[in-house]
């Protein structure tokens, strides 16, 4: 039985019907999906359908084709492993598609988006904020073991389903990158090396005389603690700086907590207070490593100038191997 949210989208000019996936149930005579929820399957290539199978765990089992063949068998398809929420990936999406239309054909793409997989990484980013109320809160200690599971399993569905390169376009799944992408048979771009490529390719110039170019990273407990993005900067000869924790006491944590709140103004403030904090520090560029704190600043807010979203990094990192691959250069 599929008992998980699937989105599979294939950005190609193939002509074939829109179908909606929910359940999948097999007899002795024939296999039939029906509509359930707002999971779809766009493009699937007719006659053979596919059956997908997941645990209760929200991992791909087996996963059977009548002809055997992968959904796509293009050298350019992209693989994407959805993150914390849809909105997110569909965001990433846009970026993929405004990118890639640039070209004369667009890029093909497969897309596993599953809200087990969200719920988890909500959860798990929420145990890990500190709260700041005057009485001690028994936090939820979450094992990753789960979530990294799950997202090897997509891994290993959308190489099978025909892509050539995988990406994750989620900053707190990258905290397991190394363990979701071993033993992979296709790239598996890297979000922080990838945006660390893109600023070393800028040629940033020092704000003071004899330093190091500093960038600083603002982003949840997780993905700092991970530190994924700072080694990614240091190999690429950058200054890493991060909020000191007076800055994350009173401004970063007070604006988490505040969004959990719907407090969207008193966020945005507090937000923008720890972004001028690290721009006195004399950095160059601060990344964003937080979707939520992407999401505060309005489009035409000055410091947003300052900023750079790693999603914007990948998705360029994504259009070019893309191009690359399909040329065959």
């Amino acid at each position: 039985m599929f008992d998980a949210c699937l989105m599979m989208n294939f950005n190609t000019s193939l002509s074939y019907p829109t179908h909606k996936l929910g359940y999948a149930n097999v007899n002795t005579q024939k296999t039939f999906l029906y509509k359930s929820r707002s999971n779809r399957v766009l493009a699937m290539p007719p006659p053979s359908p596919f059956l997908l199978n997941t645990d209760e765990d929200g991992k791909f089992g087996s996963t059977s084709n009548d002809s055997g063949d992968s959904l796509v068998s293009l050298e350019n398809t992209i693989g994407i492993i959805g993150g914390v929420s849809v909105d997110s990936t569909l965001k990433f999406l846009r970026k993929l598609v405004k990118l890639g239309l640039k070209d004369e054909d667009s890029i093909p793409f497969v897309l596993c988006s599953d809200p087990m997989l969200s719920k988890d990484l909500q959860l798990l980013e929420r145990s890990s904020l500190p709260s700041l109320s005057g009485h001690k809160t028994q936090r939820v200690q979450m094992d990753p073991t789960r979530i990294v599971e799950n997202l090897r399993s997509k891994r290993v569905f959308l190489e099978n389903s025909g892509a050539r390169c995988i990406v994750m376009p989620c900053h707190l799944s990258h905290c397991w990158y190394e363990e979701v992408s071993k033993g992979g048979n296709v790239p598996f771009l890297h979000m922080g090396e990838c945006v660390a490529k893109q600023l070393k390719e800028a040629k940033l110039k020092p704000l003071e005389a004899g330093s190091e170019v500093r960038i600083g990273v603002l982003g949840t407990n997780v993905t700092l603690t991970a530190g994924f993005y700072q080694d990614k900067l240091q190999n690429e000869g950058f200054e890493v700086v991060l909020p000191d924790k007076s800055t994350t006491e009173h401004a970063v944590v007070p604006a988490m907590e505040a969004l959990s709140r719907k407090d969207i103004e008193g966020a945005r403030n507090l937000l923008r207070i720890a972004l001028q904090v690290l721009l006195v520090r004399a950095v160059n560029t601060v990344i964003l490593a937080s979707d939520d704190m992407r999401n505060l600043l309005p489009l035409n807010d000055p410091l947003l100038k300052r900023c750079v979203d790693p999603l914007d990094a990948l998705a360029l990192s994504t259009v070019k191997w893309a191009q690359t691959a399909e040329t065959g250069k």
